[in-house]
């Protein structure tokens, strides 16, 4: 099978509209949530990206039909009782281990292959062991499989706090199998992003008795059973973050529509310091210019509501542009740093140093053969090729695609000179 790339031609300096799609970080764990029900749900503003579909086979594996019509999704109650979600599937996206709580809760047992996904350093599954087991299952681990299993669920205080800080798949995990369990149960630390106010939101509408969800205090009242619901999916703070950047990185005059303007606070005001100008309309669109002087900023990726390690990558590009030196600390995945060598492959001058990087900046970017090798870093590549002289060409697509809707699409309607190749 040939291998495809993006080729891109710079520099461009990006102008027009774009619209964002919905949020794939909120698509996955809602859609693992209608595991828990015993009626059909609707969701809406579903991005139709390569780990939504991941997570439609999967659930199509364990016995659930989805009528497809993007952006809109039908999804029928489970049949049957599969529970095993099998190394094939879940190798491939991290965000697939989420339906271990809806098995778990649901059909009191659940066997779910340990997950895999992006090449970002390690992101273990022992949050989400631990809160499970504290709710009352037996879990184990054996040959790559997780099983768990438990004849009920009891609600208990439970601390999800990790190295790192809060999970947002294990805040997840657990608050989808404590809304069936008996009793009461606090999730403290739990993850405050809006993805899991989104899914709080779902499984209220299901009939699910939660408080607190967007602070780090979570209260769940466990019901009997769920009913279906209807759902739109909360927009891509992160995609939407990478055109704010693209903006900034090419100079360019970009405005989104369908974008939550407050879920954006920490990005929009440190690129307010980078320089970049915003105006923002009732309609919710949001308008991002891109200046001629960059100045650098110092950053460190933090959980919600700071700024995001899933934008690193990206402001990273930017900072290549910027008039001087820019410290970027990575505090959620210490070793999230791949891109820099192919950043430097461009003419970027990028010292890593254990959890930061150091930039130094203005340089000139050219064209080069660059690696992606996770779903930011590619868009990092991107918008460096976007900014660079000459032809850069990115390879392994496919990471993209997991997680960005149409994006040759939408940065072509900006003016971009990007096309597809098979080498």
């Amino acid at each position: 099978m040939r291998i495809r790339k993006y080729v891109v031609e710079g520099p461009v300096r990006l102008k027009g509209e774009v619209k964002i799609s919905g949020a794939k970080n909120s698509a996955l764990p809602i859609l693992a949530a209608t595991l828990l029900s015993t009626q059909p749900c609707t969701l809406y503003n579903v991005p139709k990206v390569r780990d939504v579909e991941t997570m439609i086979r999967l659930l199509e594996v364990l016995g659930v039909r989805v009528d497809v019509d993007f952006p809109v999704l039908r999804v029928y109650p489970k049949k049957g009782r599969r529970v095993l979600a099998p190394y094939s599937i879940v190798k491939t996206m991290r965000g697939s281990f989420c339906v271990l709580g809806p098995l778990l809760a649901r059909f009191k047992r659940a066997k779910v292959s340990l997950p895999g996904g992006c090449v970002i350093g390690v992101r273990p599954v022992d949050l989400h062991l631990k809160g499970l087991s504290e709710l009352g299952a037996q879990i184990r681990v054996e040959k790559g499989y997780v099983y768990a299993s438990a004849d009920r669920l009891q609600g208990k205080k439970i601390y999800l706090g990790g190295m790192f800080g809060s999970s947002v798949l294990a805040t997840a995990n657990v608050m989808m199998a404590a809304v069936l369990a008996e009793g009461e149960t606090i999730i403290e630390n739990a993850a405050c992003e809006p993805e899991i106010v989104d899914l709080a939101e779902f499984l209220v509408k299901m009939g699910a008795k939660i408080e607190g969800a967007g602070t780090p205090w979570i209260r769940i009242v466990g019901v009997k059973e769920l009913a279906g619901a209807e759902h739109r999916i909360i927009p891509d703070r992160i995609e939407a973050g990478s055109f704010i950047i693209a903006a900034g990185i090419t100079r360019g005059d970009i405005k989104l529509t369908g974008v939550e303007i407050g879920h954006l606070g920490a990005v929009v005001d440190v690129l307010k310091r980078v320089g970049l100008s915003f105006w923002s309309y009732k309609d919710g669109s949001l308008r991002v210019k891109g200046q001629k002087r960059l100045r650098p900023e110092n950053i460190a990726t933090l959980p919600y509501p700071g700024f995001p390690t899933d934008l690193q990558a990206q402001f990273m590009a930017l900072m290549t542009q910027s008039d001087g030196t820019s410290v970027i600390t990575e505090r959620i995945y210490p070793d999230r740093f791949m891109h820099v060598p192919e950043l430097n492959r461009m003419g970027a001058n990028i010292k890593r140093e254990g959890p930061y990087a150091v930039v130094q900046g203005p340089t000139e970017l050219k064209g080069a053969e660059v690696m992606a090798s996770d779903l930011r870093a590619s868009a990092a590549l991107v918008l460096a090729g976007l900014a660079a002289k000459g032809r850069t060409d990115v390879w392994r697509i496919y990471h993209l695609e997991r997680g960005y809707e149409n994006l040759k699409e939408k940065l072509k309607k900006l003016g971009a000179k990007i096309w597809e190749e098979k080498g």
